[in-house]
This record gives structure tokens, C-alpha cells and sequence, in this order.
């Protein structure tokens, strides 16, 4: 009984093993067909799916404005607190204080890309890009303002 399950278990990893090797000397013996990417060399070719979470960014117009509230949705959807954000009040010209951002601060080194607080925002200020090489030397450029510096918002966005 011992004996046979082992026979019976080794044949079953040589029929494994024959499967595999199959596929692979086909490969290697039909060059035509190219399976896999190498990846520094295709970099102007290379297309990241349509699904693909690089980062998250904040889009703004040609105006430099953007549509960020402050409502500090995305920061308490996070859960790891990637994003922070900074409020200021601003005077509107009726004389009224506004709550408005003053930085959207975002730890790149910390996110998870788990796109949460993308679809926390009420006004879809931020977004995910597909930029994918985030490698740098210091680790300080990896903390990222996201507003550009004197935007503002759009109008009609509350």
C-alpha cells in the first residue's frame, strides 16, 4: 500500500515535470513568439492596463484650478494616513470666510494604492495616475504637495 502511493506519487510529479519542459523547449525552439517584456528596454512601448494604480494626483486646468473642496474625505478614508490635508480661510468678496486647501499632501512611500480615497471624494478633485517608477535615492521626494502652488478652486464647485 506504502509503496504503491509512493510509485503512484512519483509518476504523477514526472508527468508534472514532462508538462512543463514540454511547454518550455517549445518556446524555445519557436522564437517567433515572444511571451514576455523586457521591461527597461520597452518603456516607450509598454502599456499598463486601463485598471493600472500608479499614484494619486490632482488634476488642475489650464486656469491652475482645481476641484478640491477640503472637505477631508480621501484623508479620513485612508487607511493609513497617505493623504493630509491642510485647510486656510479665505475671504470671498462678500466678505464671508471660505474653508479652502491649503496643501493636499500626500506620503507616497505609505500608500497602498487601495484607491479609497478617490472614491471618497465628493468632487473627484484626485485621481489614480499609471506612472509606475517611484524609485528614488531620498526618501523626502517621495512626499508630494499635490495642489499646485496658487490654485484655486473651480468655480461652481462646493
Amino acid at each position: 500500500m506504502f509503496i504503491t502511493n509512493y510509485i503512484k506519487e512519483v509518476w504523477g510529479a514526472v508527468k508534472s515535470l514532462a508538462t512543463g519542459m514540454k511547454r518550455t523547449i517549445y518556446y524555445f525552439t519557436h522564437h517567433k513568439e515572444i511571451i514576455t517584456q523586457e521591461y527597461p528596454d520597452n518603456r516607450d512601448t509598454l502599456v499598463l492596463p486601463e485598471r493600472f494604480k500608479g499614484e494619486v494626483v490632482m488634476p488642475h486646468n489650464q486656469d491652475n484650478e482645481h476641484r478640491c473642496t477640503g472637505c477631508t474625505a480621501c484623508e479620513l478614508a485612508c487607511p493609513n494616513g497617505t493623504i493630509k490635508v491642510i485647510t486656510k480661510f479665505d475671504l470671498t468678496p462678500e466678505g464671508k470666510k471660505k474653508k479652502a486647501i491649503d496643501k493636499l499632501v500626500y506620503h507616497l512611500e505609505l500608500c497602498t494604492m487601495c484607491n479609497l480615497c478617490v472614491e471618497a471624494c465628493p468632487s473627484d478633485a484626485i485621481k489614480m495616475a499609471q506612472t509606475y517608477e517611484h524609485s528614488v535615492f531620498d526618501r523626502n521626494q517621495l512626499t508630494k504637495i499635490l495642489n499646485n502652488p496658487g490654485s484655486k478652486i473651480m468655480e461652481g464647485v462646493e
